[in-house]
């Protein structure tokens, strides 16, 4: 889906539509968290400075994205 199709399905009146794109944002929203996470960790951020930055504590940033934790 791109960016147009995403747009005019964010506006659509029909439910089904609406709610598969905001699927779709949800997800890219994840991936692009998980990225700049990873990111910010491989320049030797803490779980403080990330969790404040995405406004949630350390420790939940920490169980969400800390491999060692699988």
């Amino acid at each position: 889906m791109d960016v147009e199709d995403l747009n005019l399905s964010l506006s659509s009146d029909d439910p089904a539509i609406g709610l598969r794109a905001s699927l779709a944002l949800h997800r890219l929203a994840e991936r692009v968290e998980a990225m700049h996470v990873a990111a910010a960790r491989e320049q030797g951020w803490s779980w403080q400075q990330i969790g404040d930055a995405l406004g949630v504590t350390r420790q939940s940033v920490h169980a969400k994205y800390n491999k060692e934790a699988s």
